[in-house]
């Protein structure tokens, strides 16, 4: 096996493991292997060891790298998990089936108007600042149930679930269970929550969902 194939089964062992632990099915926690700042050849790598579920945080680098490896691989689904402007809303409709950081009603607004231009409806994510930091993005969490209902009554958004980052100093446990408390009120299933290194943590709170970049692909190439 490549080293990437060798890692990546590393990495739905430890998935398993946890699920298991957690008292949950293996199967149902979906890896998105986040390629950010990664080739199309480190992607190939992933695609030929049988993985489909991709992140990229940009939707330029996204453009430059995906479209062809989608042509190849037809039931490879990407999921935009970076900050997205309003002006690239268009671009990220027509590349990505997932779209994980809905975070403000400017952003949303655009996002069912390109759907509907698009005839193109990416399922949604809102992203939750969780920590309250200033310098993140995303929904606080007092504003989570309105804009939740926001983005499905007003704009018609097919809102999925709930995402978040947790602040680099705190432990994420914390944060986790606070996104569930918040989806489970809202009904939703999804929570796309952990990342190399806590993605085992975040499953056992109860993740549908894991961005796991580093563990998967190495140090970032930029």
């Amino acid at each position: 096996m490549s080293g990437g194939a060798d890692r990546l089964a590393e990495v739905r062992r430890r998935i398993a493991q946890a699920a298991r632990a957690a008292g949950g099915d293996p199967g149902s926690v979906i890896l998105v292997a986040v390629s950010k700042t990664h080739g199309a050849q480190r992607v190939r790598e992933l695609l030929v060891a049988g993985h489909r579920v991709f992140g990229e945080n940009r939707v330029q680098e996204a453009e430059g790298k995906f479209p062809p490896l989608k042509e190849e691989y037809p039931d490879l689904q990407l999921h935009l998990i970076g900050p997205l402007q309003t002006n690239k809303a268009r671009d990220a409709v027509a590349l990505f089936d997932v779209i994980e950081s809905v975070d403000r009603e400017r952003l949303a607004a655009t996002l069912a108007k390109e759907m509907t231009r698009a005839g193109r409806r990416p399922a949604c994510y809102i992203q939750v600042n969780t920590g309250e930091e200033p310098q993140k993005a995303g929904v606080l969490p007092a504003e989570v149930d309105d804009f939740v209902a926001t983005c499905r009554d007003t704009h018609k958004l097919p809102i999925v679930g709930l995402m978040c980052i947790p602040p680099v100093d705190e432990e994420p446990a914390l944060h986790f269970a606070l996104l569930a408390k918040m989806a489970a009120r809202n009904n939703l299933k999804n929570l796309s929550m952990g990342m190399s290194a806590d993605y085992e943590t975040a499953i056992k709170l109860g993740a549908t969902h894991v961005r796991v970049g580093t563990a998967l692909f190495g140090a970032r190439s930029g």
